[in-house]
């Protein structure tokens, strides 16, 4: 199996090469050269996640060095729960907080890491530096999965002032191989100083940069695997193709459902719920695609303008018509996230983050059965936001509440490139 770039300027990679580079050299974002379809019989025994993963991953995998150790990096990675849990009204959620930081980005982070592991590197190489922007929740599972890891060092870049005081806990309670950097600007603003880090040939060289964002292909394969995996295990429990509604920010989750989808899983219609972000749903309305400057919502994670991903889902769908039959976006405001929060409990039993409360209206909207929403973090992260709407305390998992124990440690910098350079 080949990765190519979305640009076409660039020659085809195996995926561990893919995953070291993370940007292709001509600035486009690794993608299958071929989509595998499978056979859906080979999956009819119901086996666990990490089993399922193994199975769905092994074609993208085929050839490349990491291929033979497969099961035991999916095995060391997914050690934690995969939930699909029936509501109401033909509704399931798909919980995907359960790992070590409550959030979905732990299945990425955390295969990433078992995979850096495994990849050989010259001993006289130096470390390996991660760097990675998050709006929230991707940073605080990079670090926790890369942390003390041998030979990798990890830099998170996250804008300051825009991410919740419980969120800048956990992306600055680490010591050793990981450094936090407070931006002084938007997450946009730190995704381009990643993109110009990289893009700068002697630091991305001397600093043998890699990335753990969605932009890297090694983050987005899993999201497809944990998809494939509920839609099988939908049909076995209910007979039925669901259609997944899914809170979209750099849209790397949402990708990861429609790649499931190419390769034959029974996924239905995928609704996309933005935020007040509208350049997804604006384009899916009929508009041109019109990346802008983000606007700070209560679902800060989702507080992407200029989506990395979109370049993805354009690459896999060339003619709008055809994703417009298959997909829809909804911008959600902060007054309907607040009601869907407030209502939750009351309404569907659940207890929502501000993410998953954009899924879950959403949801309110579309008629007919069978649909499943995508949680994509555990609502005691967002406790200033969700305790007051709820009128009580939101149990803290044992994990976080760990973390949050931690001293912290930030390097405050300006969006610079330089200012990035001189800790690198």
């Amino acid at each position: 199996m080949k990765f190519v770039s979305t640009r076409g300027k660039a020659p085809g990679v195996p995926f561990s090469e893919a995953l070291l580079s993370g940007l292709a050299p001509d600035g486009g974002l690794y993608v299958p050269e071929v989509f595998p379809v499978y056979d859906l019989d080979d999956f009819r025994v119901v086996r666990s996640f990490p089993e399922t993963a193994t199975a769905f991953l092994r074609p993208f995998l085929e050839g490349d060095i990491l291929e033979p150790h497969l099961e035991e990096i999916c095995a060391a990675a997914f050690d934690f729960s995969l939930k699909l849990c029936s509501l109401k009204d033909g509704t399931s959620v798909l919980e995907l907080f359960h790992g070590p930081t409550a959030a979905f980005k732990d299945f990425g982070a955390r295969f990433l890491a078992e995979c850096f592991e495994r990849i050989p590197t010259a001993p006289d190489a130096g470390p390996t530096t991660i760097l990675v922007a998050t709006s929230g929740d991707t940073g605080a599972a990079v670090a926790a999965a890369f942390h003390r890891r041998p030979n990798i060092r990890v830099g998170v870049l996250y804008p300051r002032d825009g991410v919740s005081p419980r969120q800048e806990r956990h992306l600055t309670c680490w010591d050793g191989n990981v450094q936090s950097f407070s931006v002084n600007g938007s997450f946009d603003d730190c995704q381009q100083l990643v993109k110009r880090a990289f893009q700068d040939e002697l630091l991305s060289r001397r600093a043998r940069l890699s990335s753990a964002n969605s932009i890297n292909v090694g983050r987005l394969l899993p999201q497809a695997a944990y998809y494939a995996a509920s839609a099988l295990s939908y049909r076995h429990d209910r007979d039925g193709t669901p259609g997944f509604v899914i809170p979209s920010g750099n849209m790397g989750n949402a990708v990861g459902a429609f790649w499931a989808r190419r390769t034959g899983f029974p996924l239905g219609r995928i609704e996309l719920a933005c935020n007040a972000n509208r350049a997804v749903p604006d384009w899916f309305a009929g508009g041109d695609w019109e990346p802008r400057s983000p606007i700070r919502t209560l679902a800060n994670a989702m507080d992407v303008g200029n989506p990395s991903n979109m370049e993805r889902l354009l690459d896999l769908y060339p003619e709008r018509d055809t994703l417009l039959a298959d997909a829809g976006a909804t911008s959600v405001d902060d007054d309907a996230i607040r009601e869907t929060i407030a209502a939750g409990p009351e309404r569907w039993g659940q207890v929502w983050c501000p993410h998953t409360a954009t899924a879950v209206y959403v949801r309110e909207t579309l008629g007919g059965e069978d649909w499943v929403l995508v949680a994509t973090a555990h609502p005691a992260k967002f406790d200033s936001i969700v305790e007051p709407l709820i009128g009580r305390r939101v149990e803290l998992p044992g994990p976080l509440a760990e973390l949050l124990s931690r001293p912290t440690r930030v390097h405050p910098i300006e969006p610079r490139l330089e200012d990035l350079a001189s800790y690198l």
